[in-house]
């Protein structure tokens, strides 16, 4: 069961109270920097783990300045579409509002309100690469850091991020070519306790580096792990399948 820590509280709060009852997830991404671009990242990823656990999710997007621009950010990171925040009080009879909302210092009202941090760039001219340049890098380089902490975006992080998503990639393209097994319960177990637990990516990158390197996994589930985490990672790592040597 998703556990969120509600940022108006403190608290942790179920996600998803009713049984298969209407979740509306609403980001508030009131303008078009590589902040906002965060504050629907990690609405993606809410809405992702709430569909993984049987929750049908209605998702909507407030904001005002740049949204087209936004939105084609959002497009290139694999986010999927939110659709625009009109009417909002209408609703569709949901059982439960989740707010997923920057550091803005003001709180939506009602529901539960996911808190996340800015993003944080070099000032310098020149310093800073072009965050979109790799799209898939960018969007592990956020995931790679807790929400509620502000992140830097830079060469390095970027670098680190690059490096890690080829590796992944050449390695579940090398798991492919072997027999397919089950994920092991114990695996798929910490991979669902991490994102339950107020939607821990951090720790679900730390699984999967666990799975890589335990000596005992045959590598049909390695690949299957993988592939199941993605779900919720949305890195599209099987991208390079049949190009292993």
């Amino acid at each position: 069961m998703l556990r969120i820590i509600d940022a108006r509280t403190g608290q942790p709060v179920v996600a998803a109270p009713a049984r298969r009852g209407l979740t509306r997830v609403e980001a508030h991404a009131p303008g078009s920097d590589v902040s906002a671009l965060r504050v629907l990242l990690v609405a993606d990823v809410l809405v992702r783990a709430l569909e993984l656990g049987g929750t049908p999710v209605w998702t909507l997007l407030t904001g005002g300045r740049r949204q087209a621009e936004l939105r084609a950010a959002a497009t290139a990171l694999g986010i999927r579409p939110f659709e625009e925040g009109r009417d909002l009080a209408a609703g569709l009879g949901e059982a439960q509002i989740v707010h997923v909302a920057g550091d803005s210092g003001v709180l939506p009202e009602g529901g539960v309100v996911v808190g996340v941090a800015p993003v944080i760039r070099d000032a310098g001219a020149g310093a800073a690469p072009d965050p979109l340049a790799d799209p898939a890098v960018l969007r592990l380089a956020l995931l790679a850091a807790r929400r509620d902490t502000p992140v830097r975006i830079d060469a390095d992080a970027l670098d680190r991020a690059g490096r890690t998503l080829a590796r992944w990639r050449r390695a579940v393209a090398h798991w492919a070519r072997q027999p397919s097994r089950p994920v092991p319960e114990e695996v798929r177990g910490r991979l669902r306790a991490a994102w339950e637990d107020n939607l821990d990516v951090t720790e679900v990158l730390n699984v999967l580096d666990r799975v890589a390197d335990a000596a005992d996994l045959p590598d049909g589930a390695r690949f299957e792990a993988y592939a199941h985490a993605d779900r919720l990672l949305g890195l599209d790592l099987v991208r390079d399948l049949g190009s292993a040597a």
